[in-house]
């Protein structure tokens, strides 16, 4: 049995989250999923999973841990799925951690920094659909073609344009964009499963709609 742990602070209120609970139960045999909050003890035993899927619901009760284990995940290997405010941390930890952006920062929870990579959008999304069109060459567009899909989002927040060509050259691939939102994904090439999206791929598992093919390809890496 292959394990995932689901790291963020659920709310039975949030639509997003519900519709996380929904994708987790269309999980295939063999592969259980389990909330974590970013603020219990297993949240900083991420490494013991056999994968993360890092969630929406910035800014995060204990942001330390969502950021130590997108790096573990990064450094070791393990397979890992960022979504929403987890795509901007995962951005944020790249440009910390790899790029030589020490005091790299998020716009929402150090509004004053010197170096924003993460920066508010032209326009909110919160509740919005975008046209993502993937980029050829990239894991995303091998799993979702070169028609544009539609992605749902729920956040303020993305890849500060700026900043984009300085991460890219230091091995952070742009998988997808789409207008008002800019960069809608990255990931790492030379890593088993490495993948981040501004737009969250689980909406419409409540409908019974099937696993987005991001999904099918995360827990196939597992």
């Amino acid at each position: 049995m292959k394990n995932i742990f689901v790291l963020g602070d659920r709310n039975a209120g949030s639509v997003t989250h519900r519709e996380l609970d929904a994708a987790i139960k269309l999980l295939p045999n063999g592969v259980t999923a389990r909330w974590v909050g970013t603020d219990t003890p297993d949240a900083m035993r991420t490494s013991q999973a056999d994968a993360v899927w890092a969630v929406s619901g910035s800014p995060y009760r204990n942001d330390a841990a969502v950021y130590s284990a997108i790096k573990s995940a990064r450094t070791s290997g393990q397979a890992f799925l960022g979504t929403c405010a987890s795509f901007q941390y995962a951005v944020v930890e790249f440009a910390r951690n790899v790029a030589g952006i020490a005091d790299a920062g998020h716009a929402e929870t150090t509004p004053d920094g010197s170096n924003l990579v993460v920066g508010r959008l032209a326009c909110s999304l919160i509740g919005q659909e975008r046209n993502v069109t993937a980029i050829p060459g990239t894991r995303m567009h091998d799993l979702c073609g070169s028609a544009p899909f539609v992605g749902f989002h729920w956040c303020n927040y993305g890849l500060a344009p700026a900043y984009a060509d300085r991460l890219a050259e230091r091995g952070l691939v742009i998988a997808a964009r789409a207008d008002d939102a800019g960069v809608e994904a990255v990931e790492l090439r030379n890593h088993p499963f490495f993948l981040a999206t501004l737009f969250q791929p689980q909406i419409g598992s409540i409908a019974g709609q099937p696993l987005h093919p991001v999904i099918e390809a995360f827990v196939a890496a597992i």
